[in-house]
């Protein structure tokens, strides 16, 4: 008795092994992207929102899309520069280094200009395509979303 005993437990255990391995690893969190992707994927979806909201024609649309993608390609360079001197500048800071320090910072300033107006030109570009009602449009969507921004400042302060 005791051995069937012995036997049944072997083989519940060995049929609750098996059935464990079979369940694939529990799912993993989602990685949550950082600030600096949460900001472009909200400036994405700014743009995505405010392209619909204005009604563009198809050749208005194709015309933003090319316009978008050149901004793409010449921020993208600057990005990398951008994240590079981030890079070196935390080193910097590890070696208490001053002198590094100083110079990457003003090094990043200007990076960080140059990143503003290649966005800039490419939203001043599309902003040129716009019919007279679009721009009114637009104007109205930036002003609401300007006086968000800043209602949200006042609650923090």
């Amino acid at each position: 008795m005791k051995q069937r005993f012995l036997k049944f437990t072997a083989a519940a255990a060995l049929a609750a092994g098996m059935a464990l391995a079979q369940t694939g690893p529990a799912p993993a969190q989602p990685a949550q992207p950082g600030p600096a992707r949460q900001h472009a994927m909200r400036r994405g979806m700014f743009r995505q929102r405010m392209m619909q909201a204005l009604n563009l024609t198809d050749s208005q649309k194709q015309q933003a899309k090319s316009i978008f993608q050149q901004t793409r390609q010449t921020a993208k360079p600057i990005a990398d520069q951008l994240k590079q001197n981030r890079e070196s500048l935390a080193a910097a800071i590890k070696a208490n280094n001053t002198d590094q320090i100083q110079s990457l910072s003003a090094q990043q300033g200007n990076l960080r200009g140059q990143l503003v107006a290649a966005r800039a030109e490419g939203m001043a570009k599309f902003y040129s395509i716009l019919t007279p009602d679009q721009r009114a449009k637009s104007d109205q969507m930036h002003e609401r979303i300007r006086q968000r921004m800043q209602q949200r400042q006042q609650q923090k302060g």
